[in-house]
């Protein structure tokens, strides 16, 4: 197995199963534009865990073919790539996350592949020791917004673990005023389950911000809070 073979695989499964229905449908949930093969989530998922079983599969053979793959903007291509690293963390290293994190510059270009990274891959880094918080300061720095978004929704994962809450929320504090509304919706989603397990030490945090920070992001905090407990956090005219 090497990485042009595996190439060849996704994309010929691809267009195998190109539907252009699914493409118009799908493409209203991505304001960036939308440039598909038309396949489900479904298969995405399950072409991407049989090509991570296949006979000689390796992580090198993934991560050389996933450039070529990413830099084609073609949805489903870098998703399937993306998806097989789910299927091989035992291969993983510090050097892979370097690399992954280079990705970003190459085609991440979309909430969804951002996403996939935060849920689904980068919390592997962190549950093997590979890396720690401070490892993605410089990605809150990052000049790609969707490399910014994954840091919020990658630190999703570790609310189950965290013995401080305070320490996330500080490491977040740069991305409060983020000027990107893709970023504004990370951290939200990220607060807003921050909330469901602490609610006092993240409602102590957001009303710190609430005048300060997007209201995006306070809307995506507050969500699942009653309307009376909305009030507190409405921004101070």
């Amino acid at each position: 197995m090497d990485s042009a073979l595996l190439i060849e695989m996704i994309r010929g499964y691809c267009i195998e199963n190109a539907n252009e229905a699914n493409v118009i449908k799908y493409s209203s949930y991505f304001k960036g534009g939308y440039d598909a093969y038309g396949l489900t989530q479904p298969q995405i998922n399950s072409v991407a865990k049989e090509f991570a079983r296949t006979e000689g599969m390796t992580l090198r053979v993934v991560m050389e073919a996933a450039p070529s793959l990413i830099k084609s903007v073609k949805y489903e291509e870098t998703g399937i790539v993306l998806l097989m690293l789910k299927h091989l963390p035992k291969q993983f290293t510090r050097h892979t996350f370097n690399t992954v994190g280079t990705w970003y510059a190459m085609g991440i270009t979309n909430w969804a592949h951002a996403d996939t990274l935060g849920m689904m891959i980068l919390p592997l880094f962190i549950s093997k020791g590979l890396v720690e918080l401070h490892d993605f300061r410089s990605w809150i720095h990052s000049p790609y917004k969707f490399q910014r978004r994954s840091v919020p929704v990658t630190l999703i994962k570790m609310l189950k673990t965290a013995p401080d809450y305070n320490t996330l929320f500080q490491f977040v504090e740069s991305l409060m005023q983020d000027p990107e509304r893709e970023v504004h919706q990370g951290t939200g989603w990220f607060l807003r389950e921050a909330w469901k397990r602490r609610p006092l030490e993240t409602e102590a945090f957001l009303l710190k911000w609430k005048d300060k920070a997007p209201r995006l992001i306070i809307q995506y905090a507050t969500e699942k809070m009653t309307p009376e407990e909305k009030l507190r956090f409405r921004r101070v005219k």
